[in-house]
C-alpha cells in the first residue's frame, strides 16, 4: 500500500465528497452499491491507495456515511445559515483598540457649487457633503441628477438591476426638511448611493446576479443598508455583480468599462465600480472574496476599500465564502471611502464573525511619521504598468515620505488555500448544484461556477482543514510583517499578496494611478495591518491630494 504522509489507516474513514460523489452518490444520480473498485476511483481522486482488506472494511462505513448524508439533504439550508465554526484573522496576542475618539475629517468650510450638473455628478462625497450641510444644494437635486443619469446610461453599460426612483426621492425631500429643522446627520446627509445587487432590501428583488434567483426577493434589510439610511444615505439602486459574485457577466449579460466599452467592467462588484465610475452615484457598496472590489477598481479607475474582514457586517448579503467575503465602499477618492466605512464599522449580533473595533481617523495626524514599506520586487522589471507603479513611489518620496524596502515571504503557498473558497461556495449553493439548476447560469465555461461547483465536491474534507491549519500559519507570517510597517505598498495583483491578504483578512486601499496602453485605468494598492484603516486612508489622501489619477473621467459619461 502506498499512503502518503503514512498516516493510520482510521484517517481515512472519512474522505469527504470526493469518495462519496465518484462512489455512485454522484450529482443527480440515484445511490448504488459502494465497490472496492469504485473506491479505487474516488482514491485516485485524492492521490491514495488503500490494500483489498482496507477496502472491504471500509464499505459499511461509506455506506452509512452516504445514508447520513441523504438524511442530512432533507433539510433545507438557506444561503443565510452559516456554519458553527466562524473564522477570526486576529493573530495570537492580537486585539483591535475599541476606544473610539471623535473624527476630524478634514473638511473645507466652504466649496464652490459648480455650474455644471456633469461637473457636480462627478463630485466626492466630501464636498459634496460640505454643499449639503451648507444648504447650496438639495439631496432631492443631487438625487434627481443621479436618478437621470442612471436612466440615460445605466443601459449603456448593463450595470443596473432595480432602480428606486420613487423611494429614494421620498427618503431625500425628508431628509432636505430634517436639515432645514437643524438636523444634520453627518456627511452622509442626503447623499445618494447604489449597492450591490446580493444584499436584501425589503420590496425589491435581490437577484444576486444569476438566473435561478432573478425574480428573488428577500423580506429583510441588509445591516449595511440600516446604517447608511440612518447616517443619511439615499438608495438609488441595485446594481449588477457577475453571477454569484464573479466575474462581470450576469443574467442581463456583460457591465462595461466606461473607459472601453469593448470591454468588461471586471467583478464581481461590476456594477458599482462602474456606475461610480461613470458618474452614476458617488459611491457604491461592492463584496470581496478574492479581488471582488480590488479588481473592478482598478478597471473602472475609481476608489475602492476592502476592510479588514469582520469590520463591517455581511448580514443580508449572499454568502460566497463565510470566511473570506468583506463588504466595502467604492468611491471617488481614499477620504470618500473613510466617511462610508465610519458609518458601516462595528460589530452586528446577526454576523456572528464581526469584531469590535475603532476606526480613528483624523485629519490633523501625520502621515509622514508613518513606516511605509514597499514590496521592492514587485516593483522590479518591465511588466506592464510598472511605471505607473512607480510613479507612486515617486510621488511618495518627493512628499518627504522615506520609503522602506521590504520582501513578501512566507512559508506557505497561498494558491492551493484558495481551494477554501472553493469549497464553502459548493456548500453555499449545494442546491444549485444537486438539483441541476446551475445550468441556468450565463457562463458555462470550465472556470465558471458550475464546472467549479461540481469539482469542489471531490476535495476531502480532511485537506479542507488542512488548508485551514496552513492559513493560521500565514496569519502569523503576514502579521510579522505587516507590523513593523504602518503602510505596505504594492502592485495591486504583483505576487500572491492579493491571495494571502483576502485569506489572511488584511484591509487594502486600491487606488488609480494612471492608464495602461490599450486606455483602460491601472491601480497601485496600499496595505496595512488588521483594523489599521486610518492609515491607508492618511496615505491615500496625500496621494490624491498630489496626483490628479482619481479625478479622471470616462470621456463618453462626462458630457
Amino acid at each position: 500500500m502506498n499512503r502518503k504522509n503514512n498516516l493510520p489507516s482510521f484517517a481515512f474513514l472519512f474522505l469527504g465528497a470526493a469518495i462519496f460523489s465518484a462512489l455512485g452518490f454522484g450529482i443527480g444520480r440515484n445511490s448504488g452499491e459502494i465497490t472496492p473498485l469504485s473506491i479505487d476511483g474516488a482514491a485516485d481522486l485524492i492521490g491514495l491507495s488503500f490494500t483489498p482488506q482496507e477496502k472491504d472494511s471500509m464499505i459499511g462505513t461509506l455506506t452509512t456515511h452516504r445514508t447520513n448524508f441523504e438524511l442530512m439533504r432533507k433539510t433545507t439550508l438557506d444561503n443565510s445559515v452559516g456554519p458553527a465554526l466562524v473564522f477570526n484573522p486576529l493573530p495570537q496576542g492580537f486585539y483591535p483598540s475599541q476606544e473610539q475618539a471623535a473624527i476630524d475629517w478634514g473638511l473645507p468650510a466652504k466649496v464652490a457649487l459648480p455650474t455644471s450638473d456633469v461637473d457636480l455628478a462627478f463630485m466626492p462625497i466630501h464636498q459634496l457633503a460640505v454643499l449639503i450641510k451648507s444648504r447650496q444644494v438639495t439631496s432631492e437635486r443631487l438625487t434627481q441628477l443621479y436618478l437621470q443619469r442612471i436612466k440615460t446610461h445605466s443601459d449603456t453599460l448593463a450595470c443596473l438591476v432595480t432602480l428606486l426612483e420613487e423611494e429614494a426621492l421620498t427618503q431625500a425631500r425628508a431628509l432636505d426638511k430634517e436639515l432645514a429643522a437643524g438636523k444634520y446627520r453627518g456627511p452622509l446627509h442626503g447623499i445618494p448611493y447604489g449597492i450591490k445587487d446580493l444584499f436584501a432590501v425589503p420590496g425589491t428583488k435581490t437577484t444576486w446576479g444569476a438566473d435561478p434567483y432573478k425574480d428573488q426577493v428577500i423580506n429583510e434589510t441588509a445591516t449595511i443598508v440600516t446604517k447608511l439610511e440612518q447616517a443619511g444615505g439615499v438608495l438609488v439602486g441595485k446594481f449588477t455583480l457577475g453571477a454569484l459574485a464573479m466575474g462581470d457577466v450576469w443574467f442581463g449579460g456583460v457591465t462595461k468599462n466606461p473607459w472601453n466599452l469593448k470591454q468588461g467592467s471586471s467583478g464581481s462588484s461590476a456594477g458599482s465600480a462602474s456606475a461610480v465610475s461613470a458618474g452614476l452615484v458617488p459611491f457604491a457598496i461592492g463584496t470581496e472574496t478574492l479581488g471582488s472590489i480590488v479588481s473592478p477598481s482598478t478597471r473602472n479607475g475609481v476608489t475602492g476599500l476592502r476592510p479588514t474582514f469582520g469590520r463591517i457586517s455581511r448580514h443580508g448579503a449572499m454568502a460566497l465564502s463565510w470566511s473570506m467575503d468583506k463588504v466595502g465602499p467604492i468611491s471617488r477618492s481614499a477620504l470618500d471611502n473613510a466617511i462610508v466605512l465610519s458609518v458601516l464599522n462595528g460589530s452586528d449580533t446577526k454576523d456572528p464573525a464581526t469584531i469590535p473595533a475603532a476606526f480613528n481617523y483624523s485629519a490633523k495626524k501625520e502621515v509622514k511619521k508613518l513606516k511605509i514599506g514597499y514590496f521592492s520586487s514587485f516593483f522590479e522589471g518591465n511588466r506592464a504598468g510598472i511605471e505607473n507603479d512607480r510613479a507612486v513611489l515617486e510621488l511618495l518620496k518627493n512628499q518627504g515620505i522615506t520609503l522602506h524596502p521590504v520582501e513578501l515571504k512566507t512559508s506557505i503557498n497561498a494558491a492551493p488555500l484558495v481551494s477554501m473558497l472553493l469549497v464553502e461556495g459548493a456548500a453555499a449553493f449545494d442546491d444549485l448544484t444537486r438539483l441541476g439548476l446551475d445550468d441556468q447560469l450565463v457562463a458555462q465555461h470550465k472556470s465558471a461556477w458550475p464546472n467549479v461547483f461540481r469539482a469542489a465536491r471531490f476535495i476531502p474534507a480532511v485537506e479542507y482543514i488542512q488548508m485551514s491549519r496552513q492559513r493560521s500559519i500565514l496569519i502569523e507570517e503576514m502579521h510579522a510583517i505587516m507590523k513593523q510597517y504602518d503602510v505596505i505598498v504594492t502592485p495591486s495583483f504583483a505576487g500572491q499578496q492579493l491571495q494571502i491578504t483576502n485569506l489572511t483578512g488584511h484591509p487594502a486601499l486600491c487606488l488609480p494611478n494612471g492608464f495602461g496602453a490599450n486606455g483602460s485605468p491601472t491601480s497601485i494598492t496600499l496595505l496595512s495591518n488588521l483594523f489599521e484603516e486610518e492609515k491607508l486612508i492618511m496615505v491615500g489622501r496625500l496621494i490624491q491630494e498630489n496626483s490628479d489619477w482619481q479625478a479622471k473621467r470616462p470621456p463618453l459619461f462626462a458630457k
